[in-house]
């Protein structure tokens, strides 16, 4: 990814933050085994990220009818975590001789897929999926008849991702004058939810 030095965020607490704020990630391998092979595929899925290893942890399933996570398992795999996006007009810019941008926050994070097979494992899987996304839920997973969650369990195939490389991707005006910063921050606080995030953020890392 093309992270100039000054939108690049590397702060561990801010990225893990940010990864779970915005926990609905593509993966992206191959989507043949073979090795070398340069035919790509994305399959975007939930995941959920644990504070562990130099960089965090990612944890997921797919379908098993899906057989993107035949190629990845044991594999290279870049998880994309696209976050808040929005065009930024030069109106809001003192200089009359501007023009437009769009701002947003992109982590990549890049890993090695290994899979969870056995049904303990992927049922501790939902169940931290759940706690995640649904708690209220959690009880009624558990009272499900036991042999629906089996077949439940039977399509599903969970995976790990140790996450061994990083890139965070703040692009929130850094490079404006700060009358710049303060107009965008603004207009974005008054806007839609994706701008009021952008907003929050710009608050957080940078002066305006």
């Amino acid at each position: 990814m093309y992270t100039p030095k000054f939108i690049q965020v590397s702060d561990r607490a801010i990225l893990i933050e940010a990864m779970r704020a915005y926990s609905f990630a593509i993966l992206i391998g191959p989507l043949d085994s073979t090795a070398g092979s340069a035919a790509h595929h994305a399959t975007h899925l939930p995941l959920i990220v644990k504070d562990e290893g130099p960089h965090g942890v990612l944890e997921g399933h797919f379908a098993k009818a899906n057989p993107h996570w035949q190629s990845l398992a044991n594999r290279e795999t870049l998880v994309v975590f696209p976050g808040p996006h929005s065009y930024v007009s030069p109106s809001l810019y003192a200089e009359e001789l501007s023009v437009p941008t769009w701002n947003y926050i992109a982590i990549h994070a890049h890993g090695t897929l290994e899979l969870i097979e056995d049904d303990a494992s992927k049922d501790a899987l939902l169940v931290g999926l759940i706690q995640a996304n649904d708690p209220a839920y959690s009880e009624q997973w558990r009272n499900l008849p036991d042999g629906f969650r089996r077949t439940m369990l039977a399509g599903i195939v969970g995976f790990r991702i140790p996450i061994t490389r990083i890139e965070g991707k703040f692009k929130i005006s850094q490079n404006r004058p700060e009358v710049d910063r303060r107009a965008v921050h603004a207009a974005h606080s008054a806007g839609t939810p994706d701008q009021q995030q952008l907003a929050a953020w710009m608050k957080r890392l940078i002066e305006c």
